[in-house]
């Protein structure tokens, strides 16, 4: 068997840069017994992770095609000069390449859901995602929530669609020394809370003297530019606020993982329905006490073992905020929960997908 990855272009399957869509596709690649049958398609970068895997393209505009247009293209070119039979594609969040690619292509099609079907091109209508349940052999959902979305209005095939949530790889191998930390991670952009994080730390910061608060992320996922009025502002307030306060911008995952290792409470204030949250996954596997927003597939994920804000807004995060700082023993029972019941670890992810690989291959050889 043979496995065929197809990211977004704007994703950077690079050691430095990547976003949550590569990591994911990374970390499954950590435990998968196909691992020397997979290759991932992308962008060409200068650090790819799993050297041995990827196919780095360099778009040209003389193509004429979308960049992801593009990158699928040059996928097919490759794969139909091979002589294995036995191959799977697999899309990564861009459901309008499943017309493009099944023009061309007699192997089976997986597509993976990062976010809300109802928001993406090529399924946000009903006709729409029963053409993509007709023309893929499965289509896998980081949440409950988002296989929620994309089987509204849908009544026949939904045996194709499964809930496969992100993998994360704990590397600890006992709960780690904490310090007086709290974190936030992920992009800078009104829908993630970031205003709301800097706005409560601006006006508790002062209380609490012993502490320092982290802001760690950027505008654009797996780069630094943060040129928009809106990010300048926020980065300059929160530099502003105290020597307590420390922004460190986009990073890559092992910086994160040491601050998530080192912190005593994460700050996840999302605004918008989160499809899956694996800044909270991460933190689990950190034994970090979680503060996040009751929306879209975070409560999936923290469940019992965090604070969950219905309707969340500066006044109640900065409530719940100051009440658990207030409280040492609060923040250990959390940490140790956090810890205890982290379950989405990479292995189990790639142990599972490598399941419904077999299962969708096998289908496919006895259907021809």
């Amino acid at each position: 068997m043979k496995i065929n990855i197809l990211l977004p272009y704007k994703e950077k399957f690079d050691e430095n840069k990547a976003s949550s869509v590569s990591i994911t596709v990374r970390n499954n690649l950590l435990y998968s017994n196909y691992l020397n049958q997979i290759k991932v398609f992308g962008q060409n970068v200068e650090n790819p992770l799993f050297k041995n895997n990827f196919v780095g393209l360099k778009y040209s505009i003389l193509s004429f095609k979308s960049k992801n247009k593009f990158l699928a293209n040059e996928m097919m070119k490759i794969i139909s000069k091979d002589l294995d039979k036995n191959q799977i594609i697999e899309i990564h969040n861009r459901p309008y390449l499943v017309e493009e690619i099944t023009r061309r292509n007699k192997f089976p099609i997986s597509l993976f859901f990062h976010n809300d079907p109802q928001t993406m091109k090529g399924s946000k209508s009903i006709k729409e995602r029963k053409y993509i349940l007709e023309k893929c052999a499965a289509i896998f959902c980081v949440s409950k929530f988002i296989k929620k979305k994309f089987l509204e209005g849908i009544n026949n095939n939904f045996q194709k669609v499964h809930v496969l949530y992100n993998g994360v790889e704990r590397k600890l191998k006992r709960f780690p020394k904490k310090k007086k930390e709290v974190l936030f991670v992920g992009r800078l952009v009104p829908e993630k809370g970031v205003d709301l994080y800097v706005d409560v730390i601006k006006d508790i910061a002062n209380m609490f003297p012993d502490w320092q608060f982290d802001l760690i992320g950027s505008f654009r996922l797996g780069d630094d530019k943060n040129e928009e009025s809106f990010v300048g502002d926020l980065i300059k307030k929160f530099k502003n606020i105290s020597n307590q306060t420390q922004f460190h911008g986009f990073k890559n995952q092992d910086f994160v993982q040491e601050k998530m290792k080192n912190a005593s409470i994460i700050v996840i204030p999302s605004v918008w329905e989160e499809p899956y949250g694996l800044v909270a996954a991460e933190a689990m596997s950190n034994g970090v006490a979680i503060i996040a927003s009751d929306i879209g597939g975070i409560p999936e994920i923290v469940k019992e073992s965090g604070i969950l804000i219905k309707k969340i807004n500066e006044f109640k995060l900065q409530n719940e905020l100051k009440r658990l700082m207030s409280n040492s023993e609060k923040i250990k029972i959390l940490q140790k929960l956090s810890w205890k019941n982290f379950e989405h670890s990479s292995k189990n992810s790639s142990k599972k997908l490598d399941s419904y690989r077999e299962r969708i291959l096998s289908s496919y050889i006895v259907n021809n």
